[in-house]
């Protein structure tokens, strides 16, 4: 463990959590790092879900398996009758070769935690025994929700098809998600109101033309001036069709044509991303997109399919349920370790799907690792990343914090 401390606990309504977090710390770095040692990618974590499942075993929790995933789903009774609340964690790791640094590094080359999953799991796990510890103040049942696929894989549609939302007898009334983020603030959360995770769509443009010598233009028709023309065009209908009071970002990240330097090719291809924090932007952008690309490949005597697959939608959180978390942090870890982002952040995520059937909330636990300025520290997703193990009980502590406060 990282010898550098955080901030002590303040006295508060919630002021024994933290400390009861902070009691379990050995076993949540101890799973944490057993799960970075070993990462996975996709819908199939079979190495993840048998150590989630040594973790788990021997609490009081009524556990079923995922079927078309290796999902796992938990459930502690209260003592009494009452609604169901649901935590999730992600599980499932990124392609990425290791250069962290750490002595735990992955042993599976090309996989790498570099998104913090392996600290989600290993804070829930946690938070699930802590809670067992205080089952008999729940009138109600906690569903702890160990998702893979969040990765681009709707991890968490196949674990909602499955009926997640449903498992405890009674459908789901809120629900929380943590993330970790090595650029903010180790053991602070943060949290919002409304989007604060963008939609996140690719797009495929294949622009076709005829192919021909490069010394006779005028005898072909070139697909790589229209190509390169959709991509300025692209980036001014955002600019002129899209309200900046609600930001949409669209991103040509591969354009690819020709074989060698003295043949027009016949086709050209465009690849990228839309991203977007409201539904109605999303689908005024991906309407537009092959409008423009279209009417630039007529232009040019082109001819061009642009395809759209749609990824996770505009993550939303409850306009009551994220202030109510954001008092709840200050609550649990102290005033000046909770706070509001102003902005939403433009990358995507799967708990989304959750949300758009459930009140709850998305929030961040920071994570900058000791000794580091945030905004100079590795990103999630590269595979340089470290985290502040230590920030891990804050997690454990608002996972707790939230059922309780839900169930008391």
């Amino acid at each position: 463990m990282e010898p550098t401390e955080l901030p002590s606990l303040p006295d508060a309504r919630f002021a024994g959590l933290l400390a009861e977090a902070e009691a379990l710390q050995s076993d949540t770095v101890s799973l944490r790092r057993e799960i970075h040692r070993q990462p996975e990618q996709g819908l199939r974590l079979p190495v993840t879900q048998a150590a989630i499942l040594r973790a788990l075993e021997g609490l009081p929790l009524e556990i079923s398996l995922g079927k078309s995933t290796t999902s796992i789903t938990a459930i502690l009774r209260g003592a009494k009758p009452g609604p169901a609340v649901l935590l999730r964690a992600d599980m499932d790791a990124l392609p990425l070769t290791e250069e962290s640094g750490e002595e735990f590094a992955s042993e599976v080359d090309g996989t790498m935690h570099a998104c913090g999953h392996d600290l989600h799991v290993a804070m829930l796990v946690s938070a699930a025994r802590l809670l067992c510890e205080h089952a008999s103040e729940l009138a109600g049942s906690v569903v702890f929700m160990f998702q893979p696929g969040e990765e681009g894989y709707h991890g968490a549609r196949h674990m909602i098809h499955e009926g997640v939302l449903d498992a405890a007898g009674e459908r789901v009334e809120r629900a929380l998600a943590l993330h970790v983020h090595a650029n903010m603030a180790a053991g602070h959360v943060f949290a919002r109101p409304g989007p604060i995770l963008a939609s996140a769509d690719q797009f495929f443009v294949t622009v076709t033309g005829k192919g021909g010598h490069a010394s006779a233009p005028h005898a072909a028709i070139d697909p790589i001036p229209a190509a390169a023309a959709m991509v300025g065009a692209l980036q001014t209908m955002i600019t002129r069709r899209v309200s900046v009071f609600e930001p949409a970002v669209l991103t040509v990240a591969r354009i690819a044509a020709g074989t060698t330097t003295n043949i027009i090719p016949e086709v050209a291809e465009l690849e990228g991303t839309i991203r977007t924090v409201s539904e109605r932007t999303r689908a005024l952008v991906r309407a537009e997109l092959p409008k423009v690309c279209e009417a630039i490949g007529t232009a040019h005597g082109c001819k061009v399919a642009a395809d759209i697959e749609p990824g996770y939608p505009v993550t939303v959180n409850d306009d009551e349920r994220a202030p109510a978390f954001t008092e709840l942090g200050g609550e649990v870890l102290g005033a000046d370790r909770s706070e509001v982002m102003p902005d939403p952040i433009m990358g995507a995520e799967d708990f989304s799907y959750v949300l758009q059937r459930i009140p709850g909330t998305f929030a961040f636990v920071g994570a900058c690792p000791p000794g580091t300025d945030p905004a100079e520290a590795a990103p999630n997703h590269s595979n340089r990343v470290r985290y502040h193990e230590q920030a891990m009980a804050a997690g454990v502590a608002m996972y707790a914090a939230f059922a309780l406060d839900a169930l008391r």
